[in-house]
C-alpha cells in the first residue's frame, strides 16, 4: 500500500468532528456536530458544515468547514478563466451552461499563466506583483458551485511562472547568450527550470491551501519542460546532468507524497501527443511516468494542435473523431500495459476555432470518440470561455453509444 492509499484511507475511517465546548467552570462537555461524508453520486445540492459554538455573554459564532464533493463517475468540465470567475455578472452567465445540460465540474484558474495566485486571501509566500486576475470571493463562490452539485478543479499552472521567476532568478531557466538574463519562451514567458526542489514545496503549499479553501481536485498544468522558443539558448543549471523525464518523475513522486494528507485527487495534464509517442517528446513528458502519481491524466488532444500528416491526415483538426479515437485508444493499451485502468485518463477537447471552425457536431464527435476508447469523462477547453451548448447533451439523457465500453486491446500500438 502506498503512503497516499495509506493516508486516504485513514482519512475516510474518521466518521466526523467532534466539538467540545466548555460552558461553565464545572468539566460540562457537550457534543455539538459530526461532519459527515457528503454522497455526490445523486448530484444534490451540498450545503456548507457549520459547527455553532454557544456561550451564555456572546452571540453565537459560526465556523465555517468547507466540505467537499466526490468525483463524479464521469467528470463533464468546462474551463473557466480567473477574469471569469472574478467578474460575478460573467462567471453567473458562463453558469448557464450548467442548466439542464449534462456538466457538473468546473476546472477553475488558481495559479495561470502569469504566476498571480486567483485567490485574494492567501496566506501563501506569492512574490509581490503579478499581473493576472483574481477572485475577490474565491472561497465562498466554491460554496455556491457546490450548492449547484458543481465538482470543483483547482487549475494550477506550475513551471511556466514569470512572476515566481522574476523575483527569484537563480530558480528560473537561464539564457545561454545573456548570463545575467532568464531564458524566455516565444510569448517572452519565463519558466522555473523543473529541476528547483525548492520550488516544489511551492507548489506544494498552493496545492494545500487550494484543497483548505474547498477546492475538490487539484490540477496541474505545464509540469514540463519548455517547448517553444530559441530552445537551443536555455540553460537548466537545476537539472544538470539528469534527463528531463527522470527530472519530472521525480516531482510527480515528490508531489503526490507532499499532497497525500490531504486527500485531495490529483491531475495532471499532459501533451496530446504523449499518447502515442514514447520518447519524451523533449519536453520530459512520458505517459507511463506520470500514470503511477495521479489519479487522473489529461492528455490535452486538441485536433488543431496535431502536425500535417499525423495519420495520414493533411489537416488532422478537420477530423475531430479520428484524431481523439486514435490517441485515446493508445493511451488507454498503454494504461492497461502499466497494470493501472484506462479511466483514469480524462481528456481535454476543444471547443475553440483553430485549423477548423468547430461546430457542435465536431465538439460532440470528440466526446463519442472518447466514449468508443472506452473512456467516460472529458474536459472542454477555450481559452475565451465561450462554449457550445448545442455540443452538450441534456442532463439525464443517457446516449447508448456513449455507455458502451470499447475492448482495449493489450497489445503494443503501432
Amino acid at each position: 500500500m502506498s503512503m497516499r492509499d495509506y493516508v486516504r484511507n485513514m482519512a475516510s475511517a474518521r466518521t466526523g468532528i467532534r466539538v467540545i465546548v466548555v460552558v461553565s467552570s464545572v468539566a460540562l462537555i457537550l457534543t455539538i456536530a459530526w461532519v459527515v461524508p457528503i454522497d455526490h453520486i445523486s448530484y444534490s445540492p451540498v450545503s456548507v458544515t457549520s459547527a455553532v459554538i454557544e456561550n451564555a455573554s456572546t452571540t453565537p459564532e459560526v465556523v465555517a468547514v468547507p466540505t467537499h464533493i466526490e468525483t463524479p463517475d464521469a467528470v463533464k468540465a468546462v474551463y473557466m478563466t480567473a477574469c471569469i470567475g472574478g467578474t460575478p455578472s460573467l462567471r453567473t452567465k458562463m453558469l448557464t451552461l450548467f442548466d439542464g445540460t449534462e456538466l457538473n465540474s468546473l476546472v477553475l484558474d488558481l495559479k495561470d499563466y502569469t504566476g498571480t495566485i486567483s485567490y485574494r486571501g492567501t496566506k501563501v509566500a506569492v512574490p509581490a506583483g503579478g499581473y493576472g486576475c483574481r477572485i475577490a470571493d474565491l472561497p465562498e463562490f466554491i460554496t455556491e458551485l457546490h450548492a449547484r452539485g458543481i465538482y470543483v478543479i483547482a487549475r494550477i499552472t506550475v513551471f511556466q511562472d514569470p512572476l515566481y521567476a522574476a523575483h527569484n532568478p537563480t530558480l528560473a531557466v537561464q539564457s545561454l547568450s545573456n548570463p545575467s538574463g532568464i531564458w524566455k519562451d516565444k510569448n517572452k514567458l519565463a519558466f522555473i527550470d523543473p529541476g528547483a526542489s525548492e520550488y516544489w514545496d511551492y507548489i506544494v503549499s498552493i496545492g494545500k491551501e487550494a484543497y483548505e479553501i474547498g477546492f475538490d481536485e487539484l490540477n496541474f498544468d505545464y509540469i514540463r519542460f519548455p517547448s517553444d522558443g530559441n530552445l537551443a539558448d536555455a540553460s537548466f543549471a537545476q537539472s544538470v546532468g539528469r534527463k528531463k523525464r527522470e527530472v519530472l518523475r521525480d516531482f510527480f513522486a515528490y508531489l503526490d507524497l507532499a499532497l497525500a494528507s490531504t486527500s485531495a485527487p490529483l491531475s495532471a495534464d499532459l501533451f496530446g501527443l504523449t499518447t502515442s509517442a514514447y520518447d519524451d517528446l523533449g519536453i520530459g513528458q512520458v505517459l507511463e511516468d506520470a500514470l503511477p502519481y495521479f489519479d487522473y491524466i489529461a492528455p490535452m488532444v486538441y485536433p488543431s494542435h496535431y502536425a500535417k500528416g499525423f495519420n495520414g491526415m493533411a489537416k488532422p483538426a478537420e477530423y475531430p473523431y479520428e484524431v481523439v479515437r486514435s490517441s485515446m485508444d493508445h493511451a488507454a493499451r498503454r494504461a492497461v500495459l502499466a497494470s493501472t485502468t484506462p479511466l483514469k485518463l480524462r481528456p481535454w477537447l476543444q471547443d475553440f476555432n483553430l485549423g477548423a471552425i468547430y461546430t457542435p457536431e465536431m465538439v460532440r464527435a470528440q466526446m463519442q470518440a472518447t466514449y468508443d476508447a472506452g473512456l467516460t469523462s472529458w474536459m472542454l477547453w477555450n481559452a475565451a470561455n465561450r462554449y457550445q451548448r448545442e455540443a452538450l447533451a441534456e442532463k439525464g439523457v443517457i446516449d447508448v453509444k456513449s455507455v458502451e465500453t470499447a475492448v482495449v486491446s493489450t497489445t503494443t500500438p503501432q
